[in-house]
């Protein structure tokens, strides 16, 4: 096998414009369950709407990159008004079956045949983002990168900016936990009966934590679909939302910086297990049948769902979590 092109295709799988899509969605998702409690399963629901919001301002409206963007982060908003205001004056459970089943409709929704000339049906709109590369100082032709991680032109422009957004939103959430509004949610999270006690408006303060981490989830969708230079409804299925939520794991839950770690290894590690497995279906190590065609990229999920698995039962706080603070098993 080719273990250093494997190797090369996985450092430069780390840090793509996929994984910044994954670190901003498990930055939302962290404010949402590790500084919250929220559980919510439909975090691709809002990276639809972002990206699609972004796209379609864009393509059919001809509006500027910073309005189409404005209207990406809008669209989050109301979307995260619609599911928590009524869904989070109940239980934690009736906000995971919402935001999930809402993620699905808007991914169906945006792929029906009748909504062709609105949102592309199921080809998506394409060959839209031509207007945020015209800012790139970089040639689209040439790579850049640091030894062998590198990009053509575009798209490390888009690495470039989208990484610059998540260490700004690091640093704003940062400060933000560190706020007297970050210890209520936090006391939401702990015991929110006590945190009524004490005179706080729990439920609007998950309702704000909703919208925040719904935003974040909306950039990491404008983000990919930038990236790729088109909004297409299958991109947005539900694994998404549980790739997500492995990279949140990961890194550990209810920590600023962690998802940002977790995304990174998250993508390392699929793009080497992907690499890996394809490589021993080329080189025939296993008997004919067990790797071939999409078998072989079956075998890479299975992968990554026995090292959630194991990480889950021996790790539940992630690499970087604290067990103390934050426990899965306790929401």
């Amino acid at each position: 096998m080719d273990w250093s092109g494997i190797f090369r295709n996985a450092m430069t799988a780390a840090f793509n414009e996929g994984a910044v899509a994954y670190a901003l969605a498990a930055l939302g998702l962290n404010i949402h369950f590790g500084f919250t409690g929220l559980l919510n399963f439909g975090q691709v629901g809002f990276m639809a709407v972002g990206a699609y919001g972004v796209a379609i301002s864009s393509s059919y409206y001809g509006w500027h990159p910073v309005v189409a963007l404005a209207v990406g982060i809008g669209a989050c908003v109301v979307l995260a008004l619609l599911l928590g205001l009524p869904a989070l004056r109940l239980r934690a459970d009736y906000l995971a079956i919402s935001t999930i089943a809402a993620s699905e409709m808007i991914r169906l929704t945006a792929r029906a045949a009748a909504l062709r000339n609105f949102s592309g049906g199921s080809q998506g709109i394409n060959g839209w983002a031509g207007r945020f590369y015209s800012w790139s100082p970089f040639d689209q032709k040439t790579r850049y990168g640091i030894g062998p991680v590198k990009y053509l032109g575009n798209t490390f422009w888009v690495i470039v900016i989208g990484w610059l957004v998540v260490m700004a939103c690091t640093v704003g959430i940062y400060l933000l936990m560190r706020s007297p509004w970050g210890r209520v949610l936090k006391s939401v999270r702990e015991d929110e009966d006590a945190a009524r006690a004490l005179g706080k408006n729990a439920y609007w303060f998950k309702v704000q934590s909703l919208v925040l981490g719904g935003v974040l989830g909306g950039l990491a969708g404008m983000v990919l679909a930038i990236a790729q230079q088109t909004a297409q409804p299958d991109v947005y299925q539900p694994q998404v939302t549980f790739f997500v939520w492995t990279a949140l794991i990961l890194g550990g839950v209810g920590r600023v910086w962690s998802p940002i770690v977790g995304a990174i290894l998250f993508n390392l590690l699929f793009a080497l297990s992907d690499g890996i497995v394809r490589g021993l279906a080329a080189t025939e190590a296993l008997p004919v049948g067990i790797l071939d065609g999409v078998k072989a990229s079956q075998v890479v999920f299975m992968l990554i769902g026995a090292g959630l698995a194991l990480l889950i039962v021996f790790r539940p706080q992630g690499i970087f979590g604290n067990r103390n603070e934050m426990r899965l098993e306790a929401n």
